[in-house]
């Protein structure tokens, strides 16, 4: 082969590994995190997190000497913290928070000896909180709750001896809790749960030393739980994990930060119609565990958590579609 012909095979080979780079590349750069006000409190992992009318909410938690009764809205727009009434209950770690429209709702968890089971109300226009019926299924920490189409839901968990897999359905109008029937998944504790368009996607936790990879779409309509595809896909990925946060933003679904053998960074992109996922820009703070998420469902934030002995009081704001610069 002449000279002029090497170097024309030599430019195609070159061209090609160019345009795999850039896309490989382009995969790995999308996703940007921005570092917004620290939290002016304490400290803590194991907090309860949800969002209200354009506002977040944060509270409880442990800060690796006391256990957290302090609870706290984080303005979105101004970009401020304000404290708030106090949580009444038991200063605990490891509870279940989740807003059923326009109230927010807090119960279960771990007091530092032993597990709780009581449920509450906050109302952020009065600043208020009322005590609601006890948590039908018992004492437990680490479990998952969400609230969709007006009610309030939580299961799974940890009560102290057993990892659980039940579910119950709380309804705010008559301040009563029901159990729902019909979830195949594993026993767990520390999963975790988001909502897009009314469906519920549950995975994640660990039980018995393992970290479960099953994962579940939840429809209100008919409590149906349907299994959809494993969080490990031979050599595709894996997004195992325990004491994780997850959120949904503007339609897609979002698993970051937790443990598996060691803290994590690593944030994972759901898109429910065709069941699968997408690795965007690792969280660009410190990697951690146990972790508060919360969204409006058009912003989303990751905030607190620990990693090793470590307690941390900062928080990020996810651009899932912005290409990863390492300046903000």
């Amino acid at each position: 082969m002449n000279r002029k012909g090497k170097l024309l095979i030599g430019l195609s080979i070159i061209s090609i590994f160019s345009a795999c780079s850039s896309d490989d590349d382009s995969d790995y750069e999308r996703g940007n995190w921005v570092t917004k006000s620290v939290f002016d409190g304490v400290p803590r992992s194991n907090a309860i997190g949800f969002a209200i009318d354009g506002n977040g909410y944060m509270g409880t938690g442990y800060d690796g000497d006391d256990y957290m009764n302090d609870f706290w809205e984080y303005n979105i727009e101004g970009n401020y913290w304000v404290q708030q009434a106090d949580f009444p209950g038991v200063p605990r770690s490891a509870a279940t928070g989740f807003n059923i429209e326009s109230k927010g709702y807090v119960g279960i968890g771990y007091s530092g000896t032993s597990e709780l089971n009581d449920f509450w109300e906050y109302d952020p226009i009065a600043n208020s909180w009322t005590q609601k019926q006890d948590f039908l299924g018992g004492k437990r920490r680490a479990a998952i709750g969400f609230g969709v189409n007006g009610m309030g839901y939580m299961g799974t968990g940890y009560d102290g001896e057993n990892d659980k897999k039940d579910f119950y359905k709380y309804n705010p109008d008559l301040n009563e809790w029901s159990e729902l029937v019909g979830f195949g998944g594993n026993k767990r504790r520390y999963a975790t749960a988001f909502v897009i368009d009314n469906l519920v996607y549950i995975g994640g936790g660990v039980s018995n030393g393992q970290y479960k990879t099953d994962f579940w779409e939840f429809n209100p309509e008919t409590e149906i739980f349907s299994s959809k595809k494993s969080l490990i896909e031979e050599d595709d990925y894996t997004i195992r994990r325990s004491n994780t946060v997850s959120f949904s933003l503007n339609g897609l679904g979002y698993i970051t930060t937790g443990y598996n053998g060691g803290v994590t960074s690593t944030t994972w992109e759901y898109t429910p119609y065709s069941d699968t996922w997408e690795e965007i820009t690792s969280l660009e703070g410190t990697s951690r565990q146990d972790a508060v998420g919360f969204s409006t469902g058009e912003r989303a934030f990751v905030l607190m958590g620990k990693s090793g002995s470590l307690y941390l009081d900062d928080i990020y704001e996810l651009f899932p579609q912005q290409e990863y610069d390492d300046e903000d």
